[in-house]
Formats: C-alpha cells, structure tokens, sequence
C-alpha cells in the first residue's frame, strides 16, 4: 500500500468507498499506473504495464475520468461526482484537491503548456483551468468558471473568464 493511496481513501471517509464512489476506480487505477512506472525496468515491468492499459482504458470509460498515470497528481485526490473529467497528461495537481465533475485540466492550444495546481485546491463543477498557469495553494474555483490567469494563494475565482472575486492575505 503506498502513502499516496491510502491518503486518498482517507479523504473518501467511506468505508468500502468502491462500491459507493465511482470515481475511486480512476483514482485506484491512476495510483497502481505510478506504482508500475516506478518499477525497475524489465520483463515484470513491460508485463504489469501492458495488463494495466486495458484496464485503465475500461475504467477511464466506464466512470468517464481521465487521470493519465503521467500527470502528477499529490496524495489525498477527492473526486466528486464522478464524470467527464478530463486531466491533461503533464498537469500538476498538488495534494489534498477536490474535483467534481466535469472538471477540465489541460492546455490551450496543442503542445501548449498546462496548468500547475497547488495543495488543497477545491476546483468546481465543470470548470475549465487550461494553459501554463498556476493556482496557488488553497483557492476555490466556482463551478463553471474558466481560469486563464494565475491564482495567488487563498483566492476564489468565478466566472468565464474567470476573475477573482475574493482574497485573502494572510
């Protein structure tokens, strides 16, 4: 059981959070593709890696979340509402973050840079954050928001686009 995974399920407070949450399925998949690529190179390792894509793939269409296994994702994801979420495969997403559905992390053009999320960002239903931006640490982005621009820490943004509407200094 590695670190990261358990602090997931922490943060799904249910006990057999697998037949309750859909969206732990991508999670459980996503962590066991990190696992694998950590794996010293080899026979066990190409094996382990070509069982893992079918199943990636049938969970990444089943529960409709996509959470590449080369994102960098921290420990202690909290996926509500699972459901057309879509992380792009170079997104840094910090630790202890909540994303509800249709939650979209990605670039603004093709090959373009994406998206750096800080620790403990709540990021709302059908948001869109794209392009080389970064949020701090602590923000809130309202459902249906589309960030294009830098959060500093402890900051709520609304709106498409998105602006911030609240600031705390600290």
């Amino acid at each position: 059981m590695d670190a990261d995974w358990s602090l997931d399920l922490k943060r799904y407070g249910l006990s057999r959070p697998f037949f309750k949450e859909q969206s732990i399925w991508a999670v459980w998949i996503y962590r066991l593709g990190r696992r694998l690529d950590r794996r010293p190179e080899g026979f066990m390792k190409r094996i382990l890696t070509s069982l893992w894509w079918p199943v990636f793939r049938l969970i990444e269409t089943l529960v409709g979340i996509t959470l590449p296994k080369s994102a960098e994702i921290g420990p202690g994801l909290r996926i509500w509402h699972f459901g057309g979420i879509i992380v792009h495969a170079h997104a840094v997403i910090g630790a202890n973050c909540t994303l509800r559905q249709g939650v979209t992390i990605g670039n603004r053009s093709f090959e373009g840079p994406v998206p750096v999320i800080g620790d403990s960002v709540d990021i709302g239903a059908y948001a869109q954050v794209l392009g080389g931006i970064r949020i701090g640490n602590r923000c809130k982005i309202g459902a249906l928001s589309v960030v294009l621009t830098d959060m500093p820490d402890d900051s709520t943004a609304v709106g498409a686009p998105a602006r911030i509407i609240l600031h705390k200094s600290t």
